[in-house]
């Protein structure tokens, strides 16, 4: 008999974190941040402690795990990849528990960076994509990190064996089969536990409402290259913001800025986080074509340069969710060395976080961006999130006997359930919906 219990990320997208329970055995998936909560939280005012933390909201409430009197039989915490969602909260929860912390070379490295000068007393363990661990509880579990693509590197699908039968956890995936960076879904091993039974697949629902296949990431590295290069803009300055963590479209941007013959250069402290983490890793392939400046006085120094020489510079940049106090929106705000100038152009190579709070940012940027009279390119993106087709061949590629939808509130993983029945499934009896501090038993 198994358990699957929900603690995070079952009412809202983010706090992600479920647990496995197979007798006096627990594996926790996933340790994530409500980022919405954090929103304002400047990097020199972090909460350094759990009690702070969760004081915002923005922790899963894993205290639920104690009342359940399981907190005593959790093996491990499995870490499916680098996003702060999935990975986060790891430094805050994970020392209440005696188990190790695993996950695959760069998502260990982004918690190292994460927690900087903190230290936490579980083992961190590294396994590579497509590797496997076993978990010494009660009994023996052999764990496997599957590769899948994402919007970050080195994203897993989570295999638990337990004498009951092998759960998936996919939270996130998309199915992206010409990836700019990195290996392709391993399709082979998933065809492989599918023929030997896949009991339930826990499975990212985000976008299961989008009745479409999300295209691959190509299909963004030529929007980028369609913009950089179709566009007058020779003499003006280029500036491009993305997600920190989304390596590939650095990769993208890189390659795009020194065909043009300009100079890249990093500016942030989150593009040195998790540059830095590829780089020690090793999955950085044009760490050598860049400049990266983090801190204080080096950002001021380059960004003068590249206010003198608005032509010879890519400017690369934090800020694209109009975070306060990130580079992009100091630019809007006129209070660092360079100076936007009309006719500039500024490319978001995102999506905008559909939250309330990230939208209503994101329009205040734009709005003070808009006075320097730039041109503004946004969207030029695609998501690392599968959608309804994807999640549709996802689930024929496993034939798992349950499925559970995930990452999201109902209004999300409704669409989920809806599409597993109509696929054969029974609501209630091999789809399931859960809830935060709720649980199944299959």
């Amino acid at each position: 008999m198994l358990k699957i219990h929900g603690v995070g990320g079952y009412d809202e997208v983010g706090k992600n974190m479920t647990a496995i329970e197979h007798k006096d055995d627990v594996m926790l998936c996933d340790a994530g941040l409500y980022l919405p909560a954090i929103v304002g939280v400047s990097e020199r005012e972090k909460i350094p402690t759990e009690s702070g933390m969760r004081a915002l909201g923005a922790l899963p409430d894993d205290n639920y795990l104690a009342e359940k009197n399981l907190k005593e039989k959790v093996r491990a915490i499995l870490v499916s990849h680098a996003h702060l969602d999935h990975v986060g909260a790891v430094q805050y929860v994970a020392p209440k528990y005696k188990a190790g912390v695993y996950g695959t070379p760069y998502t260990i490295e982004i918690l190292k960076t994460l927690m900087e000068d903190r230290t936490i007393p579980n083992k961190l363990n590294s396994i590579q994509p497509n590797g496997h661990t076993f978990i010494q509880g009660k009994e023996k579990y052999k764990v496997e990190f599957i590769n899948m693509t994402h919007s970050t590197i080195q994203c897993a699908i989570v295999a638990v064996h337990t004498p009951d039968g092998v759960i998936l956890y996919a939270n996130d995936y998309k199915l992206d089969n010409t990836p700019v960076l990195g290996e392709k879904p391993n399709y082979k091993r998933l065809k492989e536990l599918s023929k030997q039974g896949v009991k339930a697949l826990i499975v990212n629902c985000l976008y299961a409402h989008a009745d479409y296949k999300t295209p691959s990431e190509k299909i963004a590295r030529g929007l980028l290259e369609d913009v950089m290069f179709t566009t007058e803009n020779h003499k003006s300055a280029l500036i491009v913001t993305t997600f920190a963590s989304h390596i590939a479209r650095l990769k993208s941007i890189t390659d795009f800025g020194e065909k043009l013959g300009r100079k890249v250069v990093f500016v942030g402290r989150s593009l040195q986080k998790y540059v830095s983490a590829g780089i020690k890793v090793n999955q950085v392939p044009f760490k050598n074509k860049i400049i990266m400046a983090a801190y204080k006085s080096h950002k001021e120094k380059i960004l003068k340069q590249i206010n003198s020489n608005r032509s010879k510079y890519l400017l690369v940049c934090t800020g694209h969710q109009g975070e306060e106090g990130a580079v992009l929106d100091r630019i809007s705000r006129n209070t660092l060395p360079f100076k936007l100038q009309k006719d500039d152009h500024i490319i978001f190579s995102s999506k905008t976080i559909p939250s309330p709070e990230n939208i209503a940012q994101k329009s205040e940027l734009q709005k003070r961006l808009r006075q320097f009279s730039p041109r503004i390119f946004d969207n030029i993106h695609v998501s690392g999130h599968g959608a309804q087709v994807d999640l549709r061949d996802l689930i024929t590629l496993t034939n798992p006997e349950h499925v559970i939808p995930s990452h999201g509130d109902h209004s999300k993983t409704s669409a989920g359930m809806a599409l597993a029945e109509e696929m054969g499934y029974k609501k209630n009896y091999n789809v399931h919906l859960l809830s935060n501090g709720k649980k199944i038993t299959i």
